[in-house]
């Protein structure tokens, strides 16, 4: 029970510490900065996502380093943004959620080339949205933060069905219904101020934070399936009580290079 206790309290001030950075520096930060902090948390990912594949310690830093060159060097040629985001948005929509279906190996074949495609789409995503408004970046974090919380409530009271037994056991249905209520409530608070459009399109918001629960949903199942595979709990051990910093991004990971999409397509 002292363990349990402590295991919490570990896990409530590391997301406290991690809430207060990610606000000040959404906010505060002036753009070289935000570029230099989120390049060095998508290295991080990018070691832990190398690990997962089976890399060790050189190559796993060789790997980093050229994702992170790859994901450079690509911002800097003038490619149309709507460009930059799809084929992650593609790989989330349609190939991710057919891998799950069919549990498709994650050989290292596969992972290493995937990871740059989609870390530098999630870097990309960042720097973008927050030119955009920082307001974005936050709306989608608060709805994941809401979606996990409700789903865990929710299926700890009324969860029976599985989601993906095979991938993650203490997922269930009800949990998931339970998220998709308490974000489409959020939603709803927040759409007044929401910048995609005016109150006059509110189905097109809404529809927006489903499409954002969906994914999350799916980029958590994801990153279970690739720890399953690689035969580990936890993606790292950098965030005490929390594991590593692919276990707090696999679900931004998955949204965020869609959520420029859309503005991008929407904009045009």
């Amino acid at each position: 029970m002292t363990t349990a206790r402590s295991n919490l309290q570990l896990r409530l001030m590391t997301a406290a510490l991690l809430i207060s950075g990610v606000v000040a520096a959404l906010y505060f930060a002036s753009n070289e900065v935000w570029r230099v902090l989120t390049l060095i948390v998508t290295l991080l990912a990018a070691w832990e996502w190398a690990g997962l594949a089976g890399l060790k310690t050189n190559g796993r830093a060789l790997y980093t380093l050229g994702l992170g060159a790859l994901a450079v060097a690509i911002s800097a040629l003038p490619i149309e943004p709507l460009y930059l985001f799809l084929p992650a948005s593609v790989f989330w929509w349609l190939i991710a959620p057919l891998w799950l279906s069919k549990g498709w190996a994650t050989t290292a074949a596969r992972l290493l080339p995937l990871g740059l495609i989609l870390l530098p789409s999630f870097w990309w995503a960042l720097i973008d949205l927050r030119a955009i408004s920082p307001n974005v970046i936050l709306a989608i974090i608060g709805a994941i933060a809401i979606a996990d919380s409700a789903a865990y409530f929710t299926g700890r009271r009324f969860g029976k069905r599985k989601l993906a037994p095979a991938i993650s056991p203490g997922k269930t249905i009800e949990g998931a219904l339970g998220a998709a209520v308490a974000v489409l409530l959020y939603g709803l608070a927040l759409y007044p101020w929401w910048p995609l459009c005016g109150i006059d399109c509110l189905p097109r918001g809404l529809g927006f934070f489903a499409l954002m629960l969906i994914l999350s949903i799916v980029g958590d199942l994801f990153e279970s399936w690739i720890k399953r595979q690689a035969g580990v709990k936890d993606s790292g051990t950098l965030l005490p009580g929390h594991g590593g910093v692919l276990d707090r991004l696999d679900s931004l990971i998955a949204t965020l290079p869609v959520a420029a999409l859309l503005w991008h397509w929407f904009t045009r």
